[in-house]
């Protein structure tokens, strides 16, 4: 299989990122820029959005595939018998919590901020079919052709599929975070009900990534660098 398509950037021990939504990295250069100054930042284009794909047809995706391509990007940038960083959010949470699960073997630690595996809740089949209804509506952008958006192609391909996504296991190397703003919200609730009370919490709400992108690199820098990568 080929190897999908990655950016690098900085230098250190190498530090995977899956973004969420459909996994364009879009708004992520600075918190991505903050990160490179502690770690190798490998960021993962699933779907090869930012390299000239956007627009052709996508099928529906699955976290798996997506936890399976990581596993060939980490393959294609770790040193024989290394282990890199992981984080992971929102629909990049999932693909890391499936990608924990699947290949464990080349991980030193994974990070999944609110993954919404809706579906691991006591309501989550309510809160799901409330979530879906209130992003995808009749004024969906469009998933493919000449004004295709990363968002169209999430609600379309991903948003479903993902969402009902349950891990059958607590993986090893593995760390539930949310965000300080978050709280009662459904991806926050899922990462409360994953992490078992073992929670990372991260600044900002669900795009902390997007809106606190120094402070938000900084905590989890120095969530991962208290863990070795031997």
């Amino acid at each position: 299989m080929t190897t999908p398509d990655f950016d690098i950037t900085g230098t250190g021990p190498v530090l995977l990122i899956l973004p969420g939504g459909a996994g364009h990295p879009m708004g992520l250069g600075p918190l991505t820029a903050r990160l490179a100054r502690r770690f190798t930042v490998v960021t993962y284009d699933p779907l090869g959005l930012a390299h000239g794909r956007l627009g052709q047809p996508v099928p529906d995706q699955r976290p798996e595939d997506w936890a399976d391509g990581a596993d060939r990007v980490l393959g294609a940038v770790l040193p024989p018998g290394g282990r890199g960083y992981v984080f992971g959010t929102s629909s990049g949470g999932i693909a890391a919590l499936a990608l924990a699960a699947r290949h464990p073997e080349r991980l030193a630690h994974v990070v999944a901020h609110e993954p919404p595996c809706a579906l691991v809740l006591p309501d989550g089949a309510e809160r799901r079919r409330e979530l879906i209804a209130a992003l995808d509506g009749p004024e969906r952008p469009p998933a493919e052709g000449p004004d295709a958006t990363p968002m169209g192609v999430f609600l379309a391909h991903v948003l479903g599929p993902f969402t009902a996504y349950v891990p059958a296991s607590r993986p090893d190397r593995l760390t539930l975070a949310a965000g300080a703003d978050s709280r009662g919200q459904l991806a926050c609730r899922a990462a409360e009900f994953l992490a078992d009370g073992s929670l990372l919490e991260l600044p900002g709400g669900h795009l902390g990534t997007l809106e606190h992108p120094v402070e938000f690199a900084d905590r989890l820098t120095a969530a991962l660098t208290s863990v070795s990568v031997e």
